[in-house]
């Protein structure tokens, strides 16, 4: 019975994240009830009441909430575009309805947020919206002592060596390159993840137990890759989302609490780092508050991942060897 129950609930979260990735790639458009529960194998009434039950928001509240979060974001990263274009490319029908969305959800409006000013708040949480003032609070902790660039047939090459107050100093190189899309079996996380080393443990456990009996382990050219969905600046700890992913060939079938997504082809800026485990956040500020800065490049629509290149307990000083990739486009 509890094997039965098991298999229950992870065919219900599969068809819940079929939801979110299903959202995650349409968000511009105009997403109905019906649409989502058809997405879900649910009708309509029974998805609405499932999904409030599971996610802990109702399906309209969980778009309403990410196409914000998605547009704060980009008011940040891309102040090209007025507000009212990114208001548009967010799904809002109109720039009136995205101001009072805006408004309700951080408390301040959409161009008080692009200049800085005030507080965001949010339920539980009140955190400064300014990035700027981000950018500079990391650049309080590293100072670039060192940069090398090359560009040889078109490849750019960065090499840092940054200075950290309390870790040493941090290493990495960073390039610019082309993907292409890469096909992914995920295991799902919504919550908070940031240092729980356990969690993600317990997630790679998981994807694994599923991979290595069909097959898919050791694959040569496959990756194992975290890929991040929502900003951590922006979206309250409780409703981040996390995917545990692998790479598979295109048609490998999934279920229950196995997902399957596409990581779109596109340009990306890839760190490469050879970090302890309490490192990943100094590697993260120094790729996105020292580089991207000087880099003539700016964050693009799209998911930013790392890519996991060695097994640490297999490492002489058990360092993590990992790739960061975010999504850029010139600034």
């Amino acid at each position: 019975m509890c094997d039965k129950q098991t298999q229950l609930r992870a065919e219900y979260q599969f068809r819940i994240n079929r939801v979110f990735d299903y959202i995650e790639v349409n968000l511009e458009r105009n997403l109905t009830l019906s649409e989502l529960a058809e997405v879900a194998m649910f009708s309509p009434y029974h998805f609405h009441r499932l999904f409030r039950a599971m996610v802990g928001e109702t399906p309209n509240q969980f778009v309403q909430r990410v196409r914000l979060e998605k547009a704060a974001a980009l008011l940040l990263n891309n102040l090209a575009r007025s507000v009212t274009e990114v208001a548009l490319d967010c799904g809002f029908s109109s720039s009136a309805t995205f101001a009072r969305a805006f408004r309700d959800q951080f408390g301040l409006s959409a161009s008080e947020w692009r200049a800085g000013k005030g507080q965001i708040k949010r339920k539980n949480c009140k955190v400064d919206s300014k990035q700027g003032q981000m950018l500079r609070n990391w650049r309080k902790e590293y100072d670039i002592v060192a940069l090398y660039s090359r560009d040889t047939f078109n490849h750019l090459l960065w090499r840092l060596t940054m200075k950290s107050g309390y870790q040493g100093d941090l290493k990495f190189d960073v390039e610019v390159k082309e993907l292409s899309d890469m096909t992914v079996a995920y295991v799902r996380h919504v919550g908070p993840y940031k240092g729980d080393s356990e969690l993600f443990g317990r997630l790679f456990g998981q994807l694994y137990t599923w991979a290595g009996p069909r097959g898919l382990m050791g694959r040569p050219g496959s990756k194992l890759m975290s890929v991040y969905h929502d900003s951590p600046e922006i979206t309250d700890d409780s409703k981040l989302r996390l995917s545990i992913c692998m790479t598979v060939p295109e048609d490998t079938p999934v279920d229950g609490e196995i997902g399957k997504m596409i990581i779109n082809s596109g340009t990306y800026a890839v760190g490469h780092f050879t970090i302890n485990v309490d490192q990943y956040e100094d590697a993260w500020n120094a790729l996105m508050g020292a580089w991207l800065p000087e880099s003539g490049y700016q964050p693009a629509d799209g998911l930013c991942f790392e890519d996991y290149l060695n097994d640490p307990k297999t490492h002489p000083e058990g360092k993590h060897i990992v790739d960061i990739h975010i999504p850029v486009k010139p600034l």
